[in-house]
């Protein structure tokens, strides 16, 4: 069983329009808001239980994350401009985008 990696830094780039994450073991990446916006992990868009994922949501280019409040020491919550607020993105989630992101060159 791998340790788990705890976020050193979170870092929300309004000019860049991304969330630069550094973990305690030394990965680090950035995701845009588009595409967290894209992936969140709520309901609304990953779907319910083993149903088939519902349609992409529609994203503008310059959406905005308004704000972000710590869900206990697991997750954040992100409150984009586009009123979307329902996903929690656990520590583990985040880890994972990046790495997706990595491996495809995004």
């Amino acid at each position: 069983m791998s340790k788990r990696s705890w976020p050193e830094e979170l870092r929300f780039s309004k000019s860049k329009q991304a969330l630069n994450i550094k973990f305690d073991d030394g990965g680090a990446y950035t995701l845009t808001y588009k595409f967290l916006r894209l992936e969140s992990p709520s309901a609304e868009v990953q779907g319910h239980g083993s149903g088939p994922k519902p349609p992409a949501p529609v994203v503008s280019d310059d959406i905005s994350v308004e704000k972000a409040d710590p869900v206990g020491r697991y997750a954040v919550r992100i409150f984009f401009s586009d009123g979307h607020s329902s996903g929690l993105y656990t520590w583990t989630y985040l880890r994972e985008l990046g790495e997706r992101r990595d491996s495809n060159g995004h």
